[in-house]
């Protein structure tokens, strides 16, 4: 499924930004951060209000606006995937500490 929506949104990134919002995201990219950030903060208000249907809605939103910030970034999810799997298996505090 991710797959499919990170080849969408490099199919929509060279739209018209006036007509698609994944092309008005990749016309700024600072704006696509932004919306990656209030996509964030908006998923981890809902988690505190434990509304699970709110928390589903709200990581659907970082998840499409994270996908579209890597592609106009031009990082694939593939090497994402890539990286976690490094990971796979690390204590996350060994991982923190050895940056």
């Amino acid at each position: 499924m991710l797959d499919r929506l990170e080849a969408t949104i490099r199919q929509r990134m060279t739209a018209d930004p006036a007509t698609s919002y994944t092309a008005k995201l990749a016309a700024d990219p600072a704006f696509a951060a932004r919306k990656l950030g209030e996509e964030a903060v908006e998923l981890v208000v809902a988690s505190l209000a434990q509304d699970r249907s709110v928390v589903v809605k709200e990581a659907a939103d970082v998840l499409f606006h994270l996908v579209a910030l890597l592609a106009i970034k031009d990082v694939p999810l593939s090497e994402v995937a890539a990286e976690l799997t490094r990971r796979e298996g690390v204590s996350g505090l060994d991982e923190k500490a050895s940056r």
